[in-house]
């Protein structure tokens, strides 16, 4: 039970050290995306109330990792650009929040994301907000 536990503490904390962009590669510390700007400092009940609930918690000394999955829409993309066939993509976004004792996102990472629109990932669009 304990491996279990120690094991999923450690592989979410290796997967909130990256952050990937829809293109694959891996986006500098010091860049912060739309979603970073919007949530960092804010409360994390606000944006469980606003998108639901985390699907895991993993407590990490005084923090605890939160792992949330939601934004789930289909669109219909062109194959290509020449006919009118299209395809189904299928998007979501799943984040993990670093959640201080007092309940303040101190970091939100994205672990899976896709491009959207407009050079922003779904994620960004979805969460980012105004």
């Amino acid at each position: 039970m304990n491996f279990k536990i120690m094991l999923t503490a450690g592989l979410a904390l290796a997967l909130a050290g990256c952050t990937t962009t829809g293109s694959g590669g891996i986006m500098p510390e010091a860049k912060k995306n739309a979603v970073e700007a919007r949530w960092n400092g804010q409360p994390a009940g606000k944006f469980f109330a606003q998108f639901g609930p985390p699907i895991n918690d993993v407590q990490s000394g005084s923090s605890t990792i939160y792992t949330w999955r939601g934004g789930f829409k289909n669109r219909k993309v062109p194959v290509d650009g020449k006919s009118k066939a299209t395809r189904t993509q299928y998007l979501s976004c799943q984040v993990n929040l670093t959640v201080s004792s007092d309940y303040v996102i101190q970091s939100i990472k994205t672990v899976a994301d896709r491009p959207y629109q407009d050079g922003k990932t779904w994620c960004e669009t979805f969460l980012g907000g105004q």
